[in-house]
């Protein structure tokens, strides 16, 4: 596998890199992400990087509560993450959301225990800073102009950029927050078929999941406002890339998807160089001005691919990127979701039945469809919630032929109990929360912070 400095002078180095991720069965992993937004607990109102009890106050107190096997990441003098010394790391979201980016663990169980470790740790040191760690989709309360931006270099380019191509990639960046899962392929043909049969099915797990119903202290019209921001961020980098449905689809369709999104910035040094709105193709050919005749390098590579935010994305593994925040329970869900889908052959051969109509345009209508109507809206002309119901089924059925249980024997389909009582109930977060603010809570938009705190 090429290093971060290996020159790139032929495309084919880059489908080399995305095929070098593909892992025999017995290695592939689940990798978990998500983020939550801090807030004082006193007022509810957003948390500054730099006072003292700020973000950078918490960051360096969560690696002097985790220990000596933690280590800060560091930008210019800045805390903006740290590696956790267990795989996982914590890094820090334009706004101020804190994201744990998991390691890549075995099972669900191991998974939950991970989110369990952190949350713990992050209830302890925000605790005595006097913060709270909201798990929805979307920030409820605060507009744009309220939100500190935290300091990265690469958020400044993309502050700048991205009112340029889109109405909501500020909103995204301030105030989004979501819950991934990243998962494995065995070879070419396995990858297409999960990344097809993913992206075909991702507007099922928006709805399900769907968090984030508040905009601006009152409801915003939607249970999934999240959702709604990624419609308009920047479509030449977001959504649903059409290629993934073609017949051949593989590695090198793939890379040339990525060669042309827009890219934002170099990274040189302690500094991010802005060459926002060029595409990594021109570089490659040496048409960046600036940088005509150096050939970008295989570190430059991999800080692009990091720039494309579909709603399914390759690296060197798949991730489900649709889902809104949640609850605790939530965060072992979603990946519990995809695990039974695609871990198992015969789930995804339902799942890839399921779905084998479903072009790329069903899948970008659907998208504001689940966005604004959760388990009642469409996706090419059927009922999400009839889909939902039957990918619980067959997630459920994946589980529990993987399997593996913990020490008292529950193997892992438990993790999808948030998952079978929206379908028994018919109602998304989203709506269970609206319910409340109009009748115990009155239209006070603050007991979202109280009632949805980690």
């Amino acid at each position: 596998m090429a290093d971060h400095s290996t020159v790139i002078t032929d495309t084919s180095q880059l489908v080399d890199w995305v095929a070098a991720g593909a892992k025999p069965k017995p290695d592939w992993r689940i990798g978990t992400e998500h983020e939550k937004i801090l807030f004082h607990r006193g007022d509810f109102s957003p948390v500054a990087y730099d006072s003292a009890d700020g973000v950078g106050a918490m960051l360096g107190a969560l690696c002097t509560h985790i220990g000596d096997k933690a280590r800060p990441i560091m930008e210019k003098g800045h805390i903006i993450g740290l590696k956790d010394g267990e795989g996982g790391s914590v890094t820090l979201e334009p706004g101020g959301q804190l994201e744990l980016s998991g390691a890549p663990l075995v099972n669900l169980h191991q998974t939950c225990a991970e989110t369990g470790r952190h949350l713990k740790h992050m209830r302890a040191v925000t605790a005595a800073l006097g913060l709270g760690m909201l798990g929805i989709g979307f920030q409820p309360k605060w507009g744009r102009d309220d939100i500190p931006w935290m300091p990265k270099g690469r958020y400044k380019i993309m502050r700048n950029y991205m009112p340029k191509v889109g109405r909501f990639g500020l909103d995204m960046m301030l105030r989004s927050c979501t819950v991934q899962v990243n998962l494995d392929y065995s070879d070419e043909v396995d990858m297409r078929r999960k990344f097809r049969t993913s992206l075909a099915l991702q507007p099922v797990a928006t709805a399900l999941f769907a968090n984030s119903p508040f905009r601006d202290g009152k409801p915003s019209g939607l249970l999934s406002t999240r959702a709604e921001v990624w419609t308009d961020t920047d479509n030449a980098r977001c959504g649903v890339p059409a290629c993934v449905f073609d017949p051949g689809f593989g590695y090198a369709q793939w890379i040339d998807y990525i060669l042309d999104v827009p890219m934002y910035f170099l990274h040189r040094g302690d500094d991010y160089v802005d060459v926002a709105g060029h595409s990594f193709r021109d570089y490659l050919a040496s048409r960046l001005a600036g940088f005509e005749g150096m050939p970008p390098n295989m570190a430059d590579f991999e800080d692009h691919i990091t720039t494309a935010f579909p709603e399914v994305r390759l690296k060197q593994f798949i991730e489900m990127r649709g889902a809104d925040s949640g609850p605790w329970a939530n965060i072992c869900a979603l990946p519990a979701l995809w695990v039974g889908i695609l871990y198992d052959e015969d789930a995804l051969a339902e799942a890839e039945a399921l779905c084998a109509h479903i072009s790329a345009d069903d899948v970008m209508n659907a998208r504001l469809s689940v966005a604004t109507d959760g388990l009642n809206g469409q996706l090419a002309g059927e009922d999400v919630y009839q889909l939902a119901a039957r990918l619980v089924e067959i997630a459920t059925s994946g589980l529990r032929r993987r399997g593996i249980c913990d020490d008292g024997g529950n193997d892992e389909t438990g993790f999808l109990q948030p998952l079978k009582t929206i379908i028994e109930t018919r109602r998304t977060p989203a709506e269970v929360m609206l319910d409340l603010y109009r009748q115990d809570w009155d239209g006070d938009i603050d007991q979202v912070f109280t009632a949805n705190q980690y």
